[in-house]
């Protein structure tokens, strides 16, 4: 926690710009419009129950209190009050959304009070870079040489830069996984590297580095040659085990199009030991994504046709129970339509119960509450189209103000 407070007060400092400006981290109600809300609470409140109040708040409400005086700032700020809000199970994770035309900078979606905040990312500098989340900290990856590598908190713009991946300049496929210590707040950071052996399209060198924030070290786990597949660029970290998708260079037929690699990070390289963890997909898929959620490895995916599994005919969400796949969830025909019926691949990321769901040709964002079994469509997002093929993308992540790289 040292040190955190001067982090914090440079965030509230920004608010206090951004309040009058309107440039970052600045709120907007339902049309669009941007709009500064206050909190109003008894000023003689004493202080240690005042600050149980506002530990209840959302996180986006909490800056606004911070700017109201100097005693609000000074509770807000302290190291005691960040404890508290880490304790207080009301927040809930965030969506960013931004295009591909532009500067990373783009919209955060607060699902409690359904508005959307502008934010700007600091030192990632394309929207393609490779992006991972975990517990408040984001991972950033350059797509081009896989050299520059960032930690950072999207909410207190407090970042970090790592020192460069070994052997990882110029791969032909990269995955990014990040995962933190709720309780030390250390953390571990992988890349799955995917490499065409010379020569042999169907033979893949797959190595997995891995990053450890306390020894501040880089070790290569594994390295291992798989014939008949590849690696991408989707992986993440449950409950100490590294998930990453596979994808097939040969003609095993649209049933085998993807497969699952569990690699337990605890353990040691040994030969052969990819292919003796692969997991089947539940089914033909047009696209996996994974998550973590309290635990559990989530996969949403697109449900290919059985004759032609690169066309979609629907998207469905699976948890995995051991190696047996569990399907918890497929969005109903009317949502399905509305999102992009014939997009064979799409962004989706989630955390705690919520999984986010969004098209890359339109700026539409679809919720799926796994507490509630509830779908329901965000607040139409600030992010216009400016030209037919632009993109979109986005990541979730857990909006806390205590985690910091």
């Amino acid at each position: 926690m040292e040190g955190e407070s001067s982090w914090i007060n440079h965030s509230f400092d920004d608010m206090k710009r951004d309040i009058g400006e309107f440039d970052s981290f600045s709120e907007l109600n339902d049309d669009g419009n941007q709009e500064a809300t206050g909190v109003s609470l008894e000023l003689m409140l004493p202080d240690d129950l005042l600050e149980r109040i506002l530990a209840c708040l959302p996180i986006a409400s909490i800056f606004r209190a911070g700017c109201v005086c100097k005693r609000w700032h000074e509770i807000v700020s302290s190291n005691r009050f960040l404890w508290n809000f880490s304790n207080v199970l009301s927040q809930k994770p965030w969506y960013f959304m931004f295009t591909s035309s532009e500067e990373p900078t783009g919209y955060a979606y607060d699902p409690i009070l359904r508005k959307w905040y502008g934010i700007e990312l600091p030192q990632i500098r394309a929207p393609d870079w490779f992006i991972a989340s975990s517990c408040g900290l984001v991972g950033f990856m350059d797509s081009d040489s896989r050299s520059k590598l960032y930690v950072c908190n999207p909410i207190t713009k407090c970042w970090k830069k790592l020192e460069e991946p070994p052997g990882l300049k110029f791969p032909d496929y990269s995955a990014l996984a990040i995962s933190v210590n709720r309780i030390s707040h250390g953390y571990n950071i992988t890349v799955v590297k995917s490499k065409e052996v010379p020569g042999n399209f169907f033979q893949w060198d797959i190595s997995i580095h891995i990053y450890d924030s306390e020894t501040i070290m880089w070790t290569t786990s594994l390295t291992e040659v798989l014939a008949g597949w590849r690696g991408g660029d989707e992986s993440v970290i449950c409950d100490g085990v590294l998930y990453f998708l596979i994808y097939s260079t040969g003609s095993g037929g649209p049933e085998n199009r993807h497969g699952l690699i569990a690699y337990n990070l605890s353990s040691r390289s040994s030969h052969g030991l990819l292919k003796r963890s692969f997991i089947p997909v539940p089914c033909p898929l047009t696209c996996g994504r994974l998550m973590s959620l309290k635990g559990k490895l989530v996969m949403v995916g697109g449900i290919g046709k059985h004759d032609r599994a690169d066309i979609i005919k629907g998207i469905g969400i699976w948890v995995l129970n051991g190696r047996e796949w569990q399907e918890i969830a497929r969005m109903p025909h009317k949502f399905f339509q509305g999102f992009g019926e014939f997009d064979d691949v799409f962004a989706s990321r989630g955390t705690d119960d919520l999984i986010y769901i969004q098209s890359y040709g339109a700026p539409a964002l679809l919720i799926y509450d796994m507490n509630q079994k509830q779908w329901k469509w965000s607040q139409k997002c600030p992010v216009t189209k400016r030209f037919p093929l632009q993109l979109f993308t986005g990541f979730c992540f857990e909006p806390r103000l205590e985690i910091a790289p």
